[in-house]
């Protein structure tokens, strides 16, 4: 995807492409749990902090927008930037051709 400029609001199909990335995440891991039982426990954890790390990030970039005085827009996608980075690099990591 090609990089925007800094201060610039992300078109609407960005947040597309995040519900999009995000379903086919789910849909991966949820098969990955049900053909890996023995090692659920475990990546049901990782996946759990993991969101937990992204949050965290989101909401600490968001309060730091916030009281820089960005517009509301730049501060919803500071908030999101990092989840969406995270789902990408889990899109890719989980459709990656295995060799």
């Amino acid at each position: 995807m090609a990089r925007r400029a800094r201060g610039t609001t992300p078109p609407p199909g960005d947040y597309a492409l995040l519900a999009w990335q995000a379903s086919w995440v789910f849909a991966l891991r949820s098969a990955q749990l049900w053909t890996q039982p023995a090692e659920a426990a475990g990546a049901l954890a990782e996946m759990a902090a993991e969101k937990h790390r992204a949050f965290a990030a989101g909401a600490v970039a968001a309060g730091r927008a916030a009281m820089a005085g960005t517009r509301p827009d730049l501060v919803a996608a500071a908030a999101l930037r990092p989840a969406r980075r995270r789902v990408a690099a889990n899109l890719r990591k989980l459709t990656r051709a295995r060799t």
